[in-house]
């Protein structure tokens, strides 16, 4: 289809990312926090005085285009050079490196933002660079090959998700002895040049013995590059552990993203239900998707031993999916199948997948416990489709997206009123019109979401799904015992649930109980590494009742990392500074509460959960004195 109303250039798209930025937040936040905003700063100003522009930094990723790849290609050297200045003054084990890769191609221009295969193939070279290395791909080197004082190692065709072809690549080699050098590159004068080589090789390899060499192939054919377990996050579990990336969709469709995402989500959510294993969050997998990142560097990442990986085609109503599964650690597949079926057999198709999954984890379950109470399952197809239409609005977490997910959620119900998912998602809805402040009756709304909540137990029984909901309702009328009672079932329904863990986490903190907030709330983290912005809050806000300012402190900056806005934050900074005797930086965060709400007061203060009233005073002279308004 032609790209009506898009723009489309030519440009140098530069990916840097840091290496191993997880485990360096794991060991220290506030100076891991302290060191990427310094080393932003640096390639903000590199990329500026190299003519380029910054178009994207989340998290520890910076993307950036220029018009030339010389000014590209000279801007990474650059600010190799100085990160390694820089790490020099730093402890080995707080020293951070990038990788870069730089690719020029065909881009999507869109408000100010690039998209397409160009920036694509530029984050898969950013993935092959070694950590404080440059890796360009073979459309850049062929514009830079004799411009630049620098060598370069060809690394050869290099497969890149979604890319028909391969593309080629090369390391560019930054010492001043490998200025003028291509290593490793074969070059060969037309095509009957090279079939005539290639006949060669094959006669030689017949001759040395086709079989030998073959059965090595297929040997190395299966391995992946080993995770490091000494470079892991967060140290591995006893029990297997396991992350489901999440399936490609090859269906040349992208509004089927719904389909392959929602096929994940249910092989994730079957999983977690196994007490005998540990499963990550789907919040940390997907912040895979779409990205060339390699095996071990997702396991050390997260912290397992095990990747799950697939991909599904649809075609009207046959699908293809493709699965296959992962040790990290040996570099091994040690599992792989094709399906080919119908979509009316797709539940019965998850739950097989999901059982052989634990089969080759030498997990022993029976087969009816892996799915027992499932809300997700309908025979309405229509219906199913429409719930994963909504799931996959609903977790954009936008005011707008969530008020059409409702809608296609009560689409869902009336395809199949005996569906029990869509009630429960609806319910959520209808809780987020208290957390947006967009309700002009709070305990309608509640009373909305418990029938809702409680229709879904009576079409599907009490499964974690429900119960999560049930129990954050009780949290927001103060029914906290109510509220543990529900969480506690949850938990036990599906013992690997980050989302279960967070909201007993939260119940306890509401009800005061800090002490025993903070361990599970640390169990959600790890259940969920790439961790939400709500976790560290909540966790932030325990330390925070429970007179850890120097706990806190470091969580809420994280959040205001990823959120410059969050207001949660800069409220609890106030507090935590103030009472910690930094009132210069207590102030600055009282002028960011009254920036982002001018009409926040003490009035507000005064509704913080403190059961202590001595307590409760002396928090409240904190903030008047940090500046919040009576």
């Amino acid at each position: 289809m032609p790209d009506e109303g898009f723009k489309r250039k030519l440009t140098a798209v530069l990916s840097a990312d840091a290496v191993g930025y997880s485990r360096l937040m794991s060991e220290n936040e506030a100076a891991t926090v302290k060191t990427i905003a310094s080393y932003r700063e640096i390639m903000s100003s590199l990329i500026k005085q190299h003519r380029g522009r910054v178009v994207d930094s989340p998290g520890d990723n910076v993307l950036a285009e220029f018009s030339s790849v010389v000014d590209a290609v000279q801007c990474a050297v650059a600010m190799q050079n100085e990160f390694q200045a820089r790490n020099a003054e730093l402890e080995k084990n707080r020293q951070m490196q990038f990788r870069i890769g730089i690719n020029l191609g065909d881009v999507i221009d869109e408000d100010d933002r690039i998209y397409g295969d160009g920036v694509n193939i530029a984050a898969r070279l950013e993935s092959l660079a070694d950590p404080g290395g440059i890796c360009v791909s073979k459309t850049a080197f062929d514009q830079i090959e004799t411009k630049l004082p620098l060598g370069y190692e060809y690394l050869g065709e290099q497969s890149v998700k979604n890319i028909p072809k391969p593309v080629g690549a090369y390391r560019v080699l930054m010492k001043p002895d490998a200025a003028g050098k291509v290593i490793g590159e074969k070059r060969f004068l037309g095509r009957f040049s090279r079939r005539a080589a290639l006949a060669a090789i094959v006669i030689l390899v017949v001759v040395a013995g086709a079989l030998i060499g073959w059965n090595i192939y297929l040997q190395q054919s299966k391995k992946v590059e080993p995770a490091s377990v000494d470079k892991m996050a967060y140290p591995l579990p006893e029990k297997p552990s396991i992350a489901v990336l999440p399936f490609d969709n090859l269906s040349g469709d992208p509004e089927q993203e719904y389909f392959s995402d929602g096929f994940t989500e249910h092989i994730i959510t079957s999983l977690s239900k196994v007490p005998y294993i540990f499963v990550i969050a789907r919040n940390s997998t997907f912040a895979y998707k779409g990205k060339a990142v390699k095996i071990n560097q997702i396991a050390e990442e997260l912290g397992v031993r095990y990747i799950l990986e697939g991909s599904i085609q649809r075609s009207n109503d046959s699908l293809r999916i493709t699965v296959q599964l992962i040790d990290a650690i040996t570099g091994h597949h040690i599992w792989a199948e094709n399906y080919d079926r119908k979509l009316k057999g797709i539940f019965a198709l998850q739950d097989e997948i999901a059982m052989k999954i634990m089969a080759e984890l030498q997990v022993n379950i029976a087969y009816e416990s892996l799915g027992r109470s499932s809300p997700i399952q309908t025979k309405n197809l229509k219906a199913y489709e429409k719930f994963l239409k909504g799931a996959e609005r609903y977790f954009r977490r936008t005011e707008e997206d969530i008020l059409h997910a409702r809608k296609i959620f009560k689409e869902a119900i009336a395809l199949d009123p005996e569906y029990g998912a869509p009630y429960v998602m609806l319910g959520w809805t209808h809780l987020d019109d208290i957390w947006y402040h967009r309700t002009k009756d709070r305990a309608k709304s509640l009373q909305t979401a418990e029938q809702l909540a409680q229709k879904a137990i009576e079409l599907t029984g009490q499964d974690d799904f429900n119960l999560r909901l049930l129990s954050s309702i009780f949290m927001l009328r103060k029914q906290y015992d109510k509220a543990i009672i529900e969480i506690q079932k949850a938990i036990e329904l599906s013992p690997n649930s980050a989302q279960s863990y967070f909201i007993y986490g939260m119940v306890l903190r509401f009800a005061g109980r800090n002490d025993e907030a903070i361990p599970i709330l640390k169990k959600a983290i790890r259940l969920n590494p790439f961790t939400p912005m709500t976790y560290l809050n909540i966790l932030a806000w325990a330390y925070f009742h429970n007179e850890q300012y120097e706990e806190a402190i470091p969580l809420w900056n994280k959040t205001i990392e990823f959120n410059p806005d969050y207001f949660f934050a800069y409220v609890g900074l106030t507090g935590a500074y103030q009472m910690s005797g930094d009132e210069i930086k207590a102030r600055e965060s009282a002028a960011e509460v009254l920036r982002i709400k001018p009409t926040y007061s003490l009035a507000m203060v005064k509704k913080l959960t403190i059961k202590n009233i001595e307590r409760k005073k002396r928090v409240l002279e904190a903030y008047r004195k940090a500046g919040i308004p009576e």
